[in-house]
């Protein structure tokens, strides 16, 4: 019976110590398959459109880059969250004071990137010509 508990006891150190590694092998892994399906179902549906058009217009469709986080917008979601996190924390549990006030700190923090770092064009080129002047 000591030798199996012992075995036990080590092979949950193992699992421990290697589940980040199989979490992340699994979602590469899903990740793959994903992208294989999606140029399998590209390729069948190629085939089966005559006109070359169409093809190109569904290639982009699937190509389009996906519009940028805006910073400023996650900031303020992370800031309140935070003050939620940290009302709590006072009525309740004390530890979710600190935790609130840490992602409050992070949400700031993202506000201030998202004013420094702008993301759209139009902000882009006001901030240059902003500095120009």
């Amino acid at each position: 019976m000591e030798g199996a508990l012992g075995a036990l006891a080590i092979g949950t150190g193992y699992l421990a110590i290697l589940s980040p590694a199989l979490i992340i092998w699994v979602v590469f892994h899903y990740v793959n398959k994903l992208q294989k399906n999606k140029n399998e179902t590209l390729l069948n549906i190629a085939k089966t459109i005559n006109d070359p058009e169409q093809v190109r217009e569904i290639v982009d469709q699937l190509n389009q880059k996906k519009k940028p986080t805006d910073l400023r917008k996650s900031g303020v979601i992370l800031i309140f969250i935070g003050i939620g996190l940290a009302g709590f924390g006072a009525l309740s549990i004390p530890i979710l004071k600190s935790v609130g006030f840490l992602v409050s700190s992070l949400g700031i923090g993202l506000l201030v990137a998202g004013y420094i770092y702008p993301n759209e064009s139009e902000e882009i080129t006001k901030a240059v010509e902003s500095f120009e002047k």
